[in-house]
């Protein structure tokens, strides 16, 4: 009996102690020590080793409900504090950009992020690698950034990016002469475009309309955004900076004219943050607007709201644009397993840009105009429709923004609003973002005073290091589809995915050939804290089955990698299929509608998995996510 009797005075040791601490927790104990005292003077009812083992769950049950429903409910006040030289607002590619290049540059740097990176305009886009040839006609500025950004990224993301080429058609509803003027102001700017004839054409696209009547041949191309971003992270965590996903900004701090830094909320763990630093950079994209009031300044941004669908299996092989001026539904841009028809174009209430709707008026657009361009498409499935919204700057009251330029807007708000450490870039394109990123980080070194140059055009991304041919015969005893597939999504670091354990080469996702290892490697080193997190850096659940083969394995590994417990992995497997619905609401029919309720059945029915209220995305985040 005196182990028994050690065990309550161990209780009652660390109710005084919790008591310190919570008087919720000091209950929860009590409640325990007593429940065991009860059981002490009905000694014949229990044996001893019964007794004890029953005990010591009970106790520690309620311990550790009671710390987990205050970790819950209660927010952390305890308001830390970080320094550093540069702070970037904003996980998007150019914050990520500007991130890589202050490392590489020698600054210090931490980037703050509300979400997961490239929640924004940068992975809510078709993937075009821009030659800049649709631009070349009304915005030459932009149309030479853009090829020039298109060469360089072909050698420094090389598994970020695929070079299909693409083609301009010309439709017998289309002007013809159109053509030759396109054509010319592609030679301008300095983009490679070629005539060729339409049979040519259908030649080396076989899904392209065959009543064309004149088609160009650009240098265009595909980039995974989210691959894209991820990199770039990865190089400026390698080199130093530091990435906080899930911190939102509330507050930019100020002394006097100057800005010192900025005030954040740590969803994950529900505190506020400080940070300090002597240069705040505003890369928060459509969302730099509501950055740029915490300092009373105004950013007049333009919200442009684009809707894509994204089609059931790749259908084409080049990038097919229509031959016009920009209109709705005019470019079929293959990606992964995948295409996207794309896009609209119709502005928006700035409130309205974190509750974007795709409406049955779009799809049908989409739809329409994208069978013209490959007549194929009226018999293929469509996955899930999205919508992006374009941080363009207002310049004028074209109400679709297709006339607004598409340039770099770079803002030194000491100049323009005697505001002193504090910057702003917005504008440009995906396309463009190290450009952009380079701009800004020479305007951040200029007032640092820190003399070093940028390294970003020719020091490849991680994974980029080596050719897909040199990485294939460096692995070749890998079983070759899960080596094509992570080859294809993580360059010269697939190695690193396929380690010689049983469990790194066992499948989780089937319809985008993604291993187990690569969720590890993922978890481990990209910075994944929810399945939705691991859907970005992997395709998990981007397949035919929208999730509803792998979501469960992936939230397994989740908790079986430590990212989150058991109890809450399914929490967010619910979150995930949740947010992976409403993707599939705006194109619910034929067999849409059939795999979501055969995945419903399985998940909600048959397994009993109980579906979760996610809050919407304009508080910042969704709570189910930690």
């Amino acid at each position: 009996m005196a182990n028994f009797y050690l065990f309550l005075i161990f209780y009652k040791i660390a109710a005084l102690f919790l008591k310190l601490i919570s008087s919720k927790w000091a209950q929860k104990c009590d409640l325990a020590y007593k429940f065991v005292l009860f059981q002490s003077n009905y000694d014949f009812l229990f044996s001893f080793w019964v007794k004890i083992e029953l005990n010591f769950r009970i106790g520690i049950i309620y311990c550790v409900l009671g710390a987990s429903k205050m970790t819950n409910q209660q927010v952390n006040t305890t308001s830390p504090q970080w320094e550093t030289d540069v702070i970037i607002i904003g996980g998007g590619a150019t914050g990520a950009g500007i991130a890589r290049d202050c490392s590489l540059r020698g600054l210090r740097s931490i980037l703050l992020e509300r979400r997961d990176i490239a929640t924004g305009a940068t992975g809510r886009n078709h993937g075009l690698l821009h030659s800049g040839a649709r631009y070349a006609v009304n915005d030459h500025e932009s149309a030479e950034e853009c090829i020039k950004e298109n060469m360089i990224l072909k050698q420094i993301a090389r598994h970020c990016v695929e070079d299909t080429k693409g083609l301009f058609i010309t439709l017998p509803e289309d002007d013809l002469n159109y053509q030759k003027t396109f054509i010319e102001s592609c030679q301008k700017a300095g983009i490679e475009a070629v005539q060729i004839e339409p049979d040519l054409a259908k030649r080396l696209e076989p899904s392209v309309n065959p009543s064309l009547v004149g088609a160009v041949v650009v240098p265009d191309g595909t980039v995974d955004p989210f691959r894209l971003t991820a990199a770039n992270m990865l190089d400026a965590k390698e080199n130093g900076a530091t990435i906080l996903t899930y911190h939102e900004v509330t507050k930019l701090i100020r002394e006097g004219d100057r800005v010192i830094g900025v005030e954040a909320f740590d969803h994950k763990r529900k505190m506020s943050v400080k940070v300090y630093a002597k240069i705040v950079v505003n890369a928060g994209g459509i969302w730099g607007q509501g950055i740029a009031e915490y300092a009373d300044l105004k950013i007049k941004m333009f919200p442009a709201k684009g809707s894509l669908l994204i089609m059931g299996h790749r259908i084409n092989n080049l990038v097919i644009n229509r031959c016009r001026k920009p209109a709705n539904a005019d470019i079929l841009v293959p990606g992964d397993t995948i295409c996207v028809i794309g896009t609209t174009s119709d502005r928006i209430p700035y409130d309205q840009i974190d509750n974007m709707i795709v409406t049955p008026q779009e799809v049908d657009v989409l739809f329409t105009e994208g069978e013209k361009l490959a007549p194929s498409l009226r018999h293929t499935r469509v996955l899930r429709a999205y919508a992006g919204v374009r941080p363009l700057v207002a310049s004028d009251d074209d109400p679709s923004g297709r006339n607004v330029s598409r340039g770099i807007v770079l803002l030194d708000h000491e100049t323009r609003d005697g505001l002193k450490g504090f910057i702003t870039i917005t504008g440009g394109k995906l396309m463009t973002y190290r450009l952009m990123a380079e701009w800004a980080t020479d305007l951040i070194c200029k007032k640092l005073n820190h003399q070093a140059e940028c390294k970003t055009a020719k020091q490849p991304l991680p994974g980029s290091q080596e050719t897909a041919t040199e990485t294939h015969q460096r692995i070749i005893s890998i079983p070759n589809p899960i080596r094509i597939s992570a080859i294809y999504r993580h360059g010269a670091r697939a190695d690193r995915l396929l380690a010689e354990q049983r469990l790194d080469r066992s499948l989780v996702c089937e319809c985008e050939m993604v291993t187990a290892g690569e969720v590890r490697y993922a978890v481990e080193e990209l910075d994944v804290n929810n399945l939705v997190d691991l859907r970005r850096r992997t395709r998990v659940g981007m397949g035919t089955c929208q999730g509803e083969l792998c979501a469960c394995r992936a939230a397994g590994l989740m908790s079986r990698f430590n990212v989150i417990s058991a109890r809450r992995s399914t929490t967010q497997l619910s979150s995930f299929l949740e947010e992976r619905w409403r993707g599939i609401e705006p194109i619910a029919w034929g067999d849409a509608i059939r795999e979501a309720e055969f995945s419903s059945w399985i998940y909600y029915s048959l397994l009993g998995l109980k579906q979760v209220n996610t809050q919407s995305t304009d508080e910042g985040t969704d709570a189910n996510e930690f």
